[in-house]
């Protein structure tokens, strides 16, 4: 993984848009079902919308039915770093980008085979890029 990278919010509110600043700088979460890539189908990478890392590959997206876009497993092993959110009052598996710390999502331990992961991402952190 290159470099952290280290902006002030100030920087990336010029960068973003309120709803992508909101959900990657602040631990935001979009509402269920109103994400651009949640029922998103084409084939190419899904890179983080703040430093453009490449975070999942259309290949292990999933239809989980939770109004999200959903993964079984990262494009790399050194792309994501998670950690515990306490927050709402359970313990869940806060998703970050491994670059730029940007708030992606969580991961839960009821997907699919093989993984049997469940990485449930916000579409406002996200940006497509065709396979080339």
């Amino acid at each position: 993984m290159a470099d952290k990278l280290q902006k002030p919010d100030e920087e990336w509110q010029q960068q973003l848009t309120p709803e992508q600043f909101y959900v990657t700088r602040q631990h935001g979460t979009e509402p269920s079902f109103s994400g651009t890539y949640y029922s998103h189908k084409e084939e190419g990478t899904y890179h983080c919308i703040c430093c453009g890392t490449p975070l999942f590959q259309s290949d292990d997206k999933f239809d989980s039915g939770t109004g999200w876009p959903s993964f079984t497993q990262p494009a790399t092993d050194s792309a994501l770093d998670t950690l515990a959110d306490h927050n709402l009052g359970m313990t869940r598996v806060e998703v970050q980008c491994a670059r730029c710390d940007a708030h992606l999502g969580h991961v839960f331990p009821d997907g699919p085979a093989p993984t049997k992961q469940r990485y449930c991402i916000n579409s406002a952190s996200l940006r497509f890029k065709d396979k080339e």
